[in-house]
């Protein structure tokens, strides 16, 4: 694509730097599914990797990694400088990438486990079963910060070389159909958004008034209304380049942000929350069958005119404003993983369960994708279709899959070395019905 813009400026056509970077990140297809699954195992075995390290050194001497200059240098390196690469100069290698990274894992916690079995020499049998019966602490869910985190550190690594010829333009937003990097990015937003959204938050056994939620959400969504009227005046000022089949003229993703959260406050106040699922559930398919049956999803590519025109305020923004409806169904489902996650888990034992359970549902997921393009359209981030919506949920819970996985495999390590820690990851703490019997034991003694 980039050699075919520069052969039409050598070729003498007059178009301005506007129109070049216009037709740069445009008419674009997307990647695989399988790359992009390749690229969601990186963040998980960069996060296993800092954890191994930071447990070595440990090991050593005996101290966590005091300076803060070098835990930065650590994190920069390790969590950050190899995701930088995969986007840009090693994306030919993308899938030797997560290879040389588990080699590197591996070989690290080989080292940790035979010179811990020196010291102690306890059959690995019984060193599984006390990490089975190992209690975490039930107030902190690392995979759901990691996962916020991480979202935020692609979409900027994405959105500030996405305008080079080093970022591959299969990984940016696909033009009508296919599945980009940056498509997955914008639903993954969505999903973490609605992870921690004051519904789920809310405490199970609090009552609180029935529109209290959206009545929070009224005044939360200021800044990112501020953001996208912001986004809006200096774009339009500077006369910066658009890509206007994205969202439309005036509309942008932070008002989709704003918009969604306001209008999921509102179902989620009529609906029961702990329903929400099915609320996503027929909002996606209900939309769906009115892009299938009719004009709708030609509005939506092609205008009122069928010409792409951009007459009015709903046919100018046609892309962002009839998208909410796929992407209020992503978030819906979302809280529903949420409230699901949520709940009390204080052992290694649950969560490996819990661990089971995204297995499955990512499994029928992929499944539900494949029947959705084979009967309905590919996957469109412009019209946010139905497909979109299950290969989002799809991969977003792969990742949160692989985050659980990171943080169970860190806590065995630390096990295997008493006294380490890894900053963001669980902390192994005493059964919650241990202290009930050392106070019945004391009171027995008195």
């Amino acid at each position: 694509m980039y050699l075919k813009f520069m052969f039409c400026v050598f070729r003498g056509r007059r178009m301005s730097q506007k129109q070049l970077k216009e037709a740069f990140i445009s008419n674009l297809n997307g990647t695989s599914l399988l790359e992009i699954s390749a690229g969601l195992s990186l963040p998980p075995l960069c996060l296993l990797l800092r954890g191994l390290l930071l447990i070595l050194y440990y090991l050593h001497h005996g101290k966590p990694v005091s300076s803060r200059k070098y835990s930065l240098l650590l994190d920069f390196l390790v969590l950050v400088s190899p995701l930088l690469f995969s986007c840009t100069v090693l994306s030919p290698i993308i899938f030797f990438i997560p290879v040389i990274l588990a080699a590197f894992c591996a070989g690290i916690f080989s080292k940790i486990y035979s010179q811990r079995k020196q010291e102690a020499r306890v059959p690995f049998g019984q060193i599984v079963k006390e990490f089975q019966k190992a209690y975490l602490d039930p107030e902190c869910i690392p995979a759901i910060t990691v996962f916020r985190v991480y979202v935020n550190v692609l979409t900027s690594i994405s959105i500030l070389a996405v305008d080079f010829p080093q970022y591959p333009r299969r990984y940016a937003k696909a033009e009508t159909y296919g599945t980009g990097v940056m498509d997955l990015g914008v639903g993954a937003f969505i999903f973490g958004n609605a992870l921690v959204c004051p519904e789920v938050r809310q405490k199970s056994h609090t009552t609180q008034p029935r529109f209290s939620s959206l009545a929070r959400q009224v005044f939360a969504v200021w800044p990112l209304i501020s953001l996208g009227m912001g986004r809006l005046l200096s774009v339009k000022s500077i006369e910066y380049h658009e890509h206007t089949s994205e969202y439309g003229v005036h509309w942008n993703f932070f008002f989709t942000l704003a918009s969604v959260r306001l209008a999921a406050s509102l179902l989620l106040a009529i609906f029961p929350k702990h329903k929400a699922w099915l609320v996503a559930l027929a909002l996606a398919v209900l939309y769906q069958l009115l892009l299938s049956t009719t004009s709708l999803k030609t509005f939506i590519l092609h205008g009122s005119d069928g010409r792409n025109s951009r007459l009015g305020f709903l046919d100018a923004n046609r892309e962002g404003l009839l998208s909410l409806f796929g992407y209020l169904a992503i978030y819906l489902a979302s809280v529903q993983v949420g409230l699901w996650l949520l709940q009390r888990r204080s052992s290694v034992r649950g969560w490996l369960q819990a661990l089971k359970g995204l297995a499955l549902a990512v499994l029928v997921l992929s499944v539900l994708l494949q029947l959705c393009q084979a009967c309905t359209e590919p996957v469109s981030r412009r019209v946010a279709n139905l497909p979109f919506c299950t290969w989002v949920l799809a991969h977003c819970l792969l990742l949160l899959g692989f985050f659980v996985l990171t943080d169970l495999a860190l806590v065995f390590t630390k096990l295997l070395v008493e006294g380490s820690s890894v900053p963001c990851c669980w902390k192994v703490v005493q059964p919650p019905d241990s202290r009930k019997k050392g106070v019945e034991a004391v009171q027995e003694q008195l």
